[in-house]
């Protein structure tokens, strides 16, 4: 899965500025503005969140839509959000410290931060350490949520891909969209389809009247990504949604598309840019080894003289590579083939036997070197460009199946979500995020 939970870029973006945007000097009286089945949402949650909106867009104001219509945005993710953390929760997805540590980790270098500095800077913007620490809780448990739910749609069966390549539908190149969607309710009924409806062709009208997309796609758009502006970013033709993929196949950078009708709702399409496939052509190398395994019953400080012993009698005393290879190596997988590890991308068995095949020649033996699996030599025996478009094609085909499936699934499980969940919005109705007519 690629996708992002939108409200993780809500609470996450920002850091530098989020209390230039919060307006809380006031420090109004708490009240609750939504329940969200035995949970409430206050209004000082609502504000740090909208607070981190604004301060996301600060340099581009103008994009965002009337006060009260962002607080609907950002109430109706958070309430999002406190649904399918409950749902996480009771049915046993845990996160643990160290599962928050290391995410916390990721997003300081992410921000090309130490832990020590992301921790300062939120102090210095008035972000609660504590508060970041359980968003990031939240966010993980979400993603855990989403990734047991969708699980049944990794499965996609090698018939599955041959059909799909058969019926040369899999488009090539790439595409960068925004959408908005005008949600339809779970089970609606006519009269529900068709205010939706209308209320997308009165989108549409704005847009061509010259209204910005993304600051149409914040003002009203039910999407998950309505406060990024609906953006997509760059996926291949055939990973965008199946809805509108022969849609956006004829349209041009720029353009907006018509209304269209989808399982979740009506849509509005805008095609940013588009760009080709290039070719794919890759290094593949041939390489040998020879493992002496660490465990309970050999040190590393044996299995290190094993393997050094075993390098001298290849290099000086030039017995075969091959033989040793049946005789001593640990490696289970290779030791029958003479630890031949076949053709494969430098990468493919990690970091630290690329770094070794980089500094080798054809033909040389390279110094005994540790792994987490144990002590190692590696012979390379030779390097080959291999195009592999076609096995990439074969391998993008599944992942584009896979994601459709996920994609499918989780937009489903969040409506059903959504509808059998109660939910109490406390903000006054002010027909906030109804086009102007």
């Amino acid at each position: 899965m690629k996708k992002i939970l939108a409200l993780a870029c809500v609470l996450l973006a920002g850091l530098g500025a989020a209390v230039q945007a919060q307006m809380l000097s006031r420090e109004p009286l708490d009240r609750i503005v939504a329940v969200a089945e035995d949970e409430v949402i206050l209004q000082s949650e609502l504000d740090r969140a909208v607070a981190n909106v604004l301060a996301q867009y600060r340099n581009r104001p103008q994009q965002l839509p009337p006060r009260e219509v962002l607080e609907r945005q950002v109430l109706e993710s958070l309430i999002l959000l406190r649904l399918q953390v409950q749902r996480a929760q009771s049915t046993g997805i845990r996160v643990s410290d160290t599962d928050v540590d290391q995410a916390m980790q990721r997003v300081a270098e992410n921000n090309k931060m130490t832990v020590a500095q992301l921790r300062a800077s939120l102090a210095r913007d008035g972000v609660d350490f504590d508060d970041f620490r359980r968003n990031l809780r939240d966010q993980l448990l979400v993603q855990r949520l989403q990734q047991r739910v969708v699980q049944s749609a990794a499965n996609v069966s090698d018939s599955e891909v041959d059909i799909l390549l058969a019926s040369n539908s899999l488009k090539e190149g790439e595409v960068h969209l925004q959408h908005i969607l005008i949600a339809v309710p779970e089970s609606a009924d006519a009269a529900q389809i068709q205010q939706a409806k209308e209320r997308a062709d009165e989108v549409k009208k704005q847009l061509d009247n010259g209204m910005d997309f993304t600051a149409a796609a914040i003002r009203y758009s039910g999407a998950q990504d309505a406060l990024q502006g609906g953006d997509l970013g760059w996926r291949h033709y055939d990973e965008v949604p199946e809805a509108f993929a022969n849609l956006v196949e004829g349209m041009q950078p720029g353009q907006v598309s018509q209304v269209l009708r989808g399982p979740s709702g009506f849509h509005i399409v805008k095609l940013v840019d588009k760009r080709s496939d290039a070719k794919q052509v890759v290094t593949e190398y041939h390489a040998r080894h020879i493992l002496i395994r660490v465990g309970e019953l050999t040190s590393s400080e044996e299995a290190q003289k094993e393997i050094n012993d075993i390098r001298r009698r290849i290099v000086d005393n030039h017995e075969d590579f091959a033989a040793l290879a049946k005789r001593h190596s640990q490696d289970a997988n290779t030791a029958g083939a003479g630890g031949d590890l076949g053709w494969f991308p430098i990468d493919q068995y990690g970091t630290r036997i690329a770094n070794e095949l980089a500094v080798l020649k054809d033909g040389e033996i390279s110094p005994p070197f540790q792994t987490e699996a144990g002590w190692h030599i590696l012979e390379r025996l030779g390097t080959r460009q291999q195009d592999m478009t076609e096995a990439m094609k074969r391998e993008h085909a599944r992942e584009v199946i896979r994601n459709r499936k996920a994609d499918e699934e989780y937009e489903n499980f969040l409506r059903q979500l959504r509808s059998e969940s109660y939910v109490e919005v406390r903000l006054p109705d002010t027909g906030a995020g109804k086009p102007a007519s």
